[in-house]
């Protein structure tokens, strides 16, 4: 943050995207994915408040995950920390929403389905439309140009 303020004069966008979904169903296997995806997020979000509100303003875009809004999921599967971290996510987005009167900076959180990437692609092109459909599975997968594209929206300033 502090080589943001040297550098460029302050921050006006912070993205918290950074993921470690890994561990198991037990509690300390969900550690490293917390640490990650929801302290790191938290930390870079206090700092970043800290050079936006000296900067008059800006935005912050959480990244979350549709994981993290499955209630009562029909087949195995997921990462429990990866979902807690992606809750988590969200929940933070809501409190802070008030800085947007306050300080001028907009808080707002995407939370994306499955995306094509080299994982959840490679599992979903083993997978039938049959098997998908039965599995849970979308019969689609968002792009990385739709989800940025997502990300510019919530982070430009233009209404």
């Amino acid at each position: 943050m502090s080589f943001a303020e040297t550098t460029f004069g302050g921050l006006q966008v912070l993205i918290n995207n950074a993921s470690a979904p890994r561990g198991g169903d037990s509690l300390e296997g969900w550690a490293e994915t917390l640490e990650t995806d929801l302290l790191g997020a938290i930390y870079a979000t206090r700092w970043a408040i800290e050079l936006m509100r000296r900067s008059s303003g800006g935005a912050i875009v959480n990244i979350a995950s549709i994981s993290a809004l499955w209630h009562g999921r029909k087949t195995p599967g997921g990462l429990p920390g990866y979902d807690v971290a992606k809750a988590g996510m969200i929940r933070m987005t809501t409190r802070l929403a008030s800085l947007a009167k306050t300080d001028g900076i907009r808080v707002n959180c995407l939370a994306p389905g499955w995306i094509a990437t080299d994982g959840p692609r490679q599992y979903w092109e083993s997978l039938t439309p049959a098997q998908r459909a039965e599995r849970g599975v979308p019969s689609r997968l968002l792009t990385t140009d739709q989800v940025a594209e997502a990300v510019v929206r919530l982070a430009d300033d233009v209404p």
